[in-house]
């Protein structure tokens, strides 16, 4: 019989956005393929990575880790100025699970 995994320690996703320079947006795509490329591989890297694009050539990368909302973990530098229509966002999130799932035994749920 499977042995369901042991509760996963706090999860992080760090979100960097970045709309590029007119004309430029393809260089910005690939300049953040590469940089997300660079981060170390798990297990001391992110759990998952996920690149995605949006009209306006904005680019936006996606990391998990397994850490906590505060840990210092590795985050996408900025592009050269000359290649970014403005300065990067970003956001930093605390995985509360998949929408539907159940809580892990012996946490709360905040709606109930």
């Amino acid at each position: 019989m499977p042995v369901p995994p042991a509760a996963s320690a706090a999860q992080v996703a760090l979100m960097w956005e970045a709309k590029a320079a007119p004309g430029r947006g393809t260089e910005l795509l690939e300049w953040a393929r590469a940089r997300s490329s660079d981060l170390p591989a798990a297990p001391g890297g992110p759990q998952r990575a996920e690149l995605l694009r949006a009209p306006g050539d904005r680019v936006l990368v996606i990391t998990w880790w397994d850490a906590p909302y505060d840990a210092d973990v590795p985050e996408l530098p900025e592009p050269a100025p000359d290649l970014i229509a403005r300065p990067v966002h970003r956001w930093r999130f605390e995985s509360l699970g998949s929408p539907g799932a159940r809580p892990a035994p012996g946490t709360t749920n905040p709606d109930s």
